[in-house]
């Protein structure tokens, strides 16, 4: 359990929301408390949160996205020349759509030293420390920037096109890692719904609809993303999540990581691999044989955050030698699927259950890898 990010047992990211930060974060947007007033609770509810991390046995601990309201838009809304427009509709997922939010570039594309994010990783690492963890950091790919853009959106006199805007994309978030790693981060992950989309042939429907050109698009995202990561420092750890969807436990997309294993777990110069396997619309784990033998580490997320009933730890620890037989024991970790909130909605499930899931999976890492 000594080893580097990521660990044996880890999490994806976010947290269901305590209801003391709910209730300030609606009282803000009514106007009856002040900005400040919820930062303060935001401090002490993220504070809470790492020490209640290091306490269940995790050796990492993330800010729970408790400052956000989305786990993607909140960091697109703070890049310079991108806005958060409404959209015609949210975001359908199975029963349920999400509030009616979407993308729109205005001018060009950049990260600052101003983006509230940086702040709110000084404070993670300011408790993670004192708790004796390692601060993890999340933030979405830019993958997922390029998925959800519709071409209409971007305007003309910033780019002529969407490729036009790739470049700047690209070092944003170059400088984006650079100002983290500034600020004393060395392990940050980047949420991706794209990669699982790729295996829906209706998602790419849509897509297309939104005048993305999906022909090669796996090996466009590959390269877009290892501009990204080149270059970055060697005591940096950058990982990826790949979502099928999670909101309020509800999901959109099926299928596989057959379509794009190759391209996602060899090409693409990640460190590791936060991959869903909770449900039968994962797939199987014969592609994990695309995993290159050496320190690249899928994370196996085989306990739902989508419900409260634990797992049986013999049927996980069966599931782990299952995917063993086509990646190496020593390059696979435990996670759970997802996180435990999205949104600040959050998924169905009660605190209690949450922290269940999390001590379960330090317990089955511990059993399976000691």
């Amino acid at each position: 359990m000594t080893q580097p990010p990521p660990f044996r047992s880890d999490i994806v990211g976010s947290f269901l929301r305590p209801s003391r930060l709910a209730e300030a974060r609606a009282a803000l947007a009514a106007g009856r408390i002040e900005q400040s007033e919820l930062t303060a609770v935001e401090d002490e509810s993220v504070a809470e949160l790492v020490r209640r991390q290091a306490e269940a046995g995790l050796k990492l601990a993330t800010d729970g996205e408790f400052r956000r309201g989305w786990w993607h838009f909140d960091f697109f809304g703070g890049l310079d020349g991108v806005d958060l427009v409404e959209a015609d509709s949210g975001i359908q997922f199975a029963g349920v759509q999400t509030r009616a939010l979407g993308l729109g570039v205005s001018g060009r594309i950049g990260f600052s030293d101003s983006h509230p994010f940086l702040e709110h990783f000084r404070f993670l690492k300011t408790e993670a420390e004192r708790a004796g963890v390692t601060p993890k950091f999340t933030i979405p790919a830019p993958t997922v920037f390029d998925f959800r853009l519709e071409t209409p959106r971007i305007d003309a006199d910033a780019y002529t096109d969407r490729e036009a805007l790739v470049d700047d994309l690209v070092q944003a978030y170059r400088d984006a890692l650079g100002a983290l790693y500034a600020e004393g981060a060395r392990y940050v992950q980047l949420d991706d719904t794209a990669w699982a989309y790729l295996c829906s042939d209706a998602e790419l429907e849509k897509a297309r609809t939104r005048g993305i050109d999906t022909d090669g698009i796996a090996a466009r995202y590959a390269a877009l993303l290892n501009r990204v990561l080149e270059g970055r420092p060697e005591d940096l750890t950058v990982t990826t999540h790949v979502c099928r969807g999670n909101f309020r436990s509800t999901w959109i997309s099926s299928g596989g990581y057959e379509p794009v294993a190759e391209q996602l777990l060899d090409v693409t110069q990640y460190d590791g691999y936060f991959l869903e396997y909770d449900s039968e619309r994962a797939g199987g784990f014969e592609p994990l044989r695309f995993l290159p033998k050496g320190d690249k580490v899928v994370v196996l997320g085989l306990v739902t955050t989508k419900e409260g009933a634990l797992e049986d730890p013999e049927e996980i620890e069966k599931r782990i030698g299952e995917a063993a037989r086509f990646a190496p024991l020593e390059q696979l970790a435990l996670s759970p699927q997802c996180g435990f909130a999205s949104t600040e909605e959050g998924n169905t499930l009660t605190e209690d259950e949450q922290w269940a899931k999390i001590r379960s999976v330090v317990g089955i890492a511990e059993e399976v890898w000691s």
